[in-house]
């Protein structure tokens, strides 16, 4: 397959966005890390694994509940520029919040280049929509859900709270998000068609723009938690700054939380980690709403 877009790579950008030049042990390292502590903690009881929501090989969630049946919901997708990556890598983000009292639910996709960003959008809010309408087969309140992603995820999050749920079925509510947190979201996809990373997104200019969360405003007011590691590049805080700017007001309440010595890897281990102050802030945005 040829790249759908003639731009030509940049060093520059190149630099900004391709995390794993920046942090060549992740996968000899912290990526082994993570698939222990996501094996051990998928045992936990009650935990409801590959439940399909969807026919495709993909259109699969895992569920694991809090103690309480009226617990809030986070729904969390997982990064990898749309391309790489898998919900069971990330079962230990779940760990920390279930134990707090929040149930949740990691949501796999399809990866970019047998769809597009496009496509991986739409079947995230069938995952939505599925998961609404089977909430009590699975347990779940339907009450104060929240939806989460870090990088490639953080951006399906943000088109998530940018859905009209009611357009897509006369059963689903009109606002069904209460909130969502954002980390080292990717919201300008525009950026990366100067990347190799662009070689399986396969985005000219315009398909970028048209797939960025900055042009799909949010459907609600519901607050927005965003999120970027202190040791990030300089892009990652203009992605969110110009979220912010765009689409912050009043009533939408958008902070901006620096996550001081983490850069892009490191954001999610503060995110699963009880004694972090970033995992209370999480904690407390969600008992808030």
């Amino acid at each position: 397959m040829t790249l759908s877009t003639t731009t030509p790579l940049s060093a520059e950008l190149e630099a900004q966005y391709n995390m794993r030049l920046l942090r060549p042990d992740f996968e000899s390292s912290l990526l082994q890390e993570w698939l222990a502590r996501s094996a051990t903690f998928r045992h936990l009881p009650g935990a409801q694994l590959d439940v399909a929501y969807g026919p495709s090989e993909r259109d699969r969630l895992d569920y694991f509940p809090a103690a309480s049946a009226d617990a809030p919901l986070l729904i969390f997708f997982h990064g990898g520029f749309w391309q790489r990556g898998d919900k069971s890598v990330y079962s230990f983000v779940a760990e920390p919040f279930a134990a707090a009292g929040v149930s949740v639910v990691l949501v796999n996709y399809t990866l970019c280049p047998a769809v597009s960003v496009e496509g991986i959008v739409a079947q995230s809010q069938r995952a939505l929509a599925w998961l609404w309408r089977h909430a009590g087969e699975l347990g779940c309140s339907r009450k104060r859900w929240f939806v989460s992603g870090h990088s490639a995820g953080g951006h399906l999050a943000a088109r998530m709270m940018a859905t009209h749920w009611d357009a897509l079925g006369d059963d689903l509510p009109k606002q069904m998000l209460s909130g969502a947190i954002l980390i080292s979201a990717l919201f300008d996809l525009e950026p990366l068609c100067g990347t190799s990373i662009n070689e399986g997104l396969q985005l000219d200019h315009e398909q970028a723009r048209a797939a960025s969360a900055l042009r799909h405003p949010p459907a609600t007011d519901a607050p927005q938690l965003l999120a970027v590691g202190g040791a990030e590049t300089a892009a990652f805080h203009q992605q969110a700054r110009a979220y912010e700017t765009t689409f912050g007001n009043a009533q939408r309440f958008m902070p901006h939380y620096r996550i001081d010595d983490c850069d892009h890897f490191d954001v999610v281990q503060a995110f699963a980690n009880c004694t972090h102050p970033f995992f209370e802030l999480c904690r407390e945005f969600i008992r808030a709403r």
